[in-house]
């Protein structure tokens, strides 16, 4: 009897150091608790939680801001194809938001923990190449813009105009010969604006006799824009402009039948037609 009282004392004693010595364990060395139960505090639990939040969230900040740089490429993709693209072959860009394919759900299963905050370091690092790449592609897009923006591609004129003779060979509206017509003339009320098609600086602006008052732009890549008839100069010779800056108004000076404007484009002093540089909004 005694000896069975001893022992459950005993028994007693060891469940309550047990109990006391695992709860020491929880608060103070959790892998000890972990050792002897696989217990883990609120404090760790807060801890790990806090972890995922924090790699969740600078994910989320990546992926955030790699959206926007992508929808700002969109834009200046667009933007390019626009000044680019010559209206022959506008239409036959692809486009519109039809996709598909089947769906090839990502393994993101983790076994532990340790598991998941490795995997969301790993993602992590992978979101941050990525979106390196996003900004390489953004600035080499910005450089292409830049570059295109030089390039006599824009419409000259500011407002309604009609097309009042094309490039090439025409009838001459003074002698009803053939002739060759080594622009386009967009025929526009007097006062309508000119803009230049293209950043450049002014080689020539004045009156000639032909031209009457005229406007003459060196862009990049060794081309020339022309711009004659003007009721109005807006710029001086060695002026530098920018793209769609008004450099002049529609006039009807010079050998004009009416107002318009005549537009010539020039590379390597052979004439080229305005019509191919024109994009297709135009």
């Amino acid at each position: 009897m005694g000896l069975a009282i001893l022992a459950a004392i005993l028994i007693a004693v060891g469940g309550i150091l047990h109990f006391v010595g695992l709860r020491i364990a929880i608060e103070a060395r959790p892998d000890i608790a972990r050792a002897m139960g696989g217990v883990l505090t609120q404090a760790e639990q807060d801890k790990i939680e806090k972890a995922y939040q924090e790699k969740l969230q600078l994910i989320q900040e990546n992926l955030q801001t790699t959206s926007e740089e992508l929808l700002q490429i969109q834009k200046m993709k667009d933007r390019f194809m626009e000044m680019a693209t010559p209206s022959a072959v506008k239409s036959q860009i692809p486009g519109g938001n039809s996709k598909g394919g089947p769906l090839k759900p990502a393994n993101l299963k983790s076994s532990n923990g340790s598991d998941l905050i490795e995997s969301l370091d790993e993602s992590l690092q992978s979101v941050t190449v990525f979106k390196k790449n996003i900004q390489e592609v953004n600035q080499l897009w910005s450089k292409q813009l830049a570059w295109l923006g030089t390039l006599p591609t824009g419409l000259p004129v500011k407002g309604s105009y009609s097309l009042s003779s094309g490039y090439g060979l025409r009838i001459d509206p003074f002698t009803q010969m053939m002739a060759r017509h080594e622009g386009l003339d967009f025929s526009a009320p007097v006062g309508t604006p000119i803009i230049a098609s293209a950043g450049g600086v002014v080689s020539r602006a004045g009156y000639e006799a032909y031209y009457g008052n005229m406007v003459e732009i060196k862009h990049a890549e060794g081309f020339v824009t022309r711009y004659a008839h003007a009721s109005q100069l807006l710029v001086r010779t060695g002026q530098t402009v920018k793209r769609g800056d008004v450099i002049a108004k529609v006039g009807n000076t010079g050998r004009s039948s009416g107002p318009h404007l005549h537009y010539e484009v020039i590379r390597a002093g052979a004439h080229i037609n305005p019509a191919s540089m024109i994009p297709k909004e135009h």
